[in-house]
């Protein structure tokens, strides 16, 4: 291992020369598609040379590159590709290459990590957009306005993309309860599955269908509060979790400030890598059994003790 990295200089000159050799295969694949671009917006005639115009180049592949991410992962700059600087950091304060193959290796799992709190803030917003869907439509109804109409007049922002099906079906004369199932597919709207219910036994039985939006939006509001309740009192075994998780790094930070060079240690000896392995998958470990408990605690027709 120490043969491997032994040298800082060299390898920070051999990340610096993949890096240029990356940003280099990446300009000629862009100056390839300008030049068929050229070629087909001039009718297929010559093109004019054009001198060499590094910033131009340069902007030009930024854009490019941000488009294909912004295609690849819905307009997300993925910050988990953080973790690959800090990886070449480590990988020249301790002269081995495992933190940068490390660094690699977590952006995959950071990625996810951030989608999935993504998702669930999404999810959130969801349920939130399908209680005041409720007392909206509900509020509409009684100020005399017709259920198509009162429907239309919610604001689509938070309830996702299939929304759009519920207001054509409105618009346009469709199947609303229908519409509103398939809407309530999406995670967090769920609630949607009680509108059309009700929507429908208005229909079919001219029930009130304002007195069962309200209905529909208390029983919502009150599962929203379980929740909340629920993730206040797993705040503090989140909390813990979290000061354990971090207290090895503040162990190699003082050992480093004390000149015992935890890093080498770690990194360059048996005893070290046998450590390093050891605790990781003990960090694994706690992280799995903290998302397990809480994905059990929040889950559906779970009650809370008083």
């Amino acid at each position: 291992m120490t043969g491997i990295g032994g040298n800082p200089g060299a390898l920070t000159l051999g990340a610096a020369l993949l890096c240029a050799a990356a940003a280099a295969w990446l300009i000629s694949g862009r100056d390839r598609e300008l030049r068929r671009a050229r070629l087909l917006f001039a009718g297929g005639g010559p093109v004019a040379p054009t001198g060499p115009d590094p910033a131009r180049r340069l902007s030009e592949t930024v854009a490019w590159l941000k488009e294909r991410w912004r295609v690849r992962y819905g307009g997300r700059m993925g910050r988990e590709l953080l973790c690959l600087p800090l990886g070449c950091v480590l990988a020249v304060l301790s002269a081995s290459v495992l933190p940068l193959f490390a660094a690699v290796a977590a952006v995959p799992v950071v990625g996810r990590w951030l989608r999935t709190r993504e998702r669930a803030r999404a999810r959130d917003r969801r349920a939130t957009g399908v209680i005041e869907l409720c007392g909206t439509v509900a509020g509409e109804l009684r100020a005399g306005r017709q259920p198509g109409e009162a429907l239309l007049s919610v604001p689509s922002g938070d309830l996702g993309e299939r929304w759009g099906l519920v207001s054509a079906a409105a618009r346009f004369g469709g199947d609303v309860p229908e519409a509103l199932r398939r809407a309530a597919r999406q995670p967090g709207a769920e609630g949607l599955t009680g509108v059309a219910a009700c929507w429908q036994v208005a229909v079919d039985e001219g029930a009130g269908l304002a007195a069962g939006l309200d209905r529909v939006a208390s029983a919502l509001r009150a599962e929203r509060e379980q929740r909340e309740v629920l993730r206040a009192r797993l705040a503090g075994p989140k909390v813990t979790v979290a000061v354990l998780a971090v207290l090895p790094v503040f162990g190699l930070v003082m050992g480093a400030a004390l000149g015992t060079e935890p890093l080498h240690q770690l990194l360059h000896t048996p005893v070290g890598l046998g450590c390093l392995l050891g605790g990781c998958l003990l960090e694994w470990a706690g992280f799995v059994w903290l998302r397990r408990s809480m994905r059990a605690a929040l889950a559906p027709g779970k009650a809370v003790g008083r």
